[in-house]
């Protein structure tokens, strides 16, 4: 599926390590990608075929196929002694929610009128499975944690999803939160340097600029992988990144330049990556 002169680029360089590793993760961004758009059964030989040029072992995928759909997001049915897939309701409802967050992520922050939401939690250190499910809800909401029990972040819009998170943990008696602009005491900077480990994240930018910055696949079956492994990449940015309006970044912030790559990249490569998977579904129908 590539040649030997481009397995040394960054893009394709952990290919065997991806494969190895995260053989489901990779199986939802090609569902995303390319079977939620179409409402169309996929043989299994043709998910088993695009995970194999990602690196994935034909062992891995079919157990990444059982594993998903034993989570209730793909459905199967049989003709003969084949095997084909369609994603189920919650499956679609899943990878659309996705898609929207992964798609609408690089889209520029409205411009920030210098308030912020904070939020004061009381979760019991006993209780540790409890204060983790809150600071993955919260962390993927985009708010930072300055300090123990509170939580913070410069877009108030977010009220009623935090409500949301807090009333599903049950923690609503045990949380107030307060909306406001900064006060005279302390630096905003010094605040979002203890809420975000931002260097982290602009770290993980540059390796995504690094990775695809100069990337030029030709063969439409490579186009396919550097469209998946384009999109699996950027995947993990809605994790990292709270999204902060400039007025708190750094000079010359890397995700900026990040979010303009995949965007062109992604336009770039879509129409032929599409058709691949077009014909790679019709050889196989």
């Amino acid at each position: 599926m590539s040649t030997a002169a481009d397995t040394d680029h960054p893009a394709l360089s952990r290919r065997r390590e991806l494969g190895a590793t995260s053989a489901r993760s990779l199986l939802l961004t090609v569902l995303g990608e390319f079977v939620l758009p179409r409402d169309h059964p996929v043989w299994t030989q043709v998910l088993i075929d695009v995970l194999g040029g990602l690196g994935v072992e034909p062992k891995s995928a079919r157990q990444a196929l059982a594993r998903t759909a034993a989570e209730g997001l793909l459905a199967s049915d049989r003709a003969g002694r084949r095997v084909r897939w369609t994603l189920s309701e919650q499956g679609r409802r899943l990878l659309s929610d996705g898609a929207a967050r992964i798609y609408g992520f690089g889209a520029p922050v409205p411009r920030w009128d210098g308030r912020w939401l904070v939020l004061l939690v009381s979760v019991p250190e006993a209780r540790r499975q409890l204060r983790h499910r809150l600071r993955t809800r919260l962390a993927w909401a985009g708010l930072g944690s300055p300090a123990p029990g509170v939580w913070l972040t410069p877009d108030p819009r977010k009220q009623d999803e935090v409500a949301e998170v807090i009333a599903e943990l049950g923690l609503t008696a045990v949380t107030s939160s307060f909306v406001g602009p900064f006060g005279a005491i302390g630096a905003e900077r010094q605040v979002v340097e203890q809420a975000w480990d931002l260097a982290e994240v602009e770290t993980a930018y540059e390796e995504f600029l690094d990775s695809f910055a100069d990337t030029t696949p030709a063969e439409p079956a490579d186009v396919l992988v550097h469209q998946i492994l384009l999109v699996h990449a950027w995947r993990r940015f809605p994790f990292l990144d709270p999204k902060l309006p400039p007025e708190l970044l750094p000079e010359e912030w890397a995700g900026a330049r990040a979010a303009a790559l995949f965007d062109t990249l992604h336009a770039r490569w879509g129409g032929e990556a599409q058709r691949h998977w077009q014909e790679m579904v019709g050889t196989l129908g």
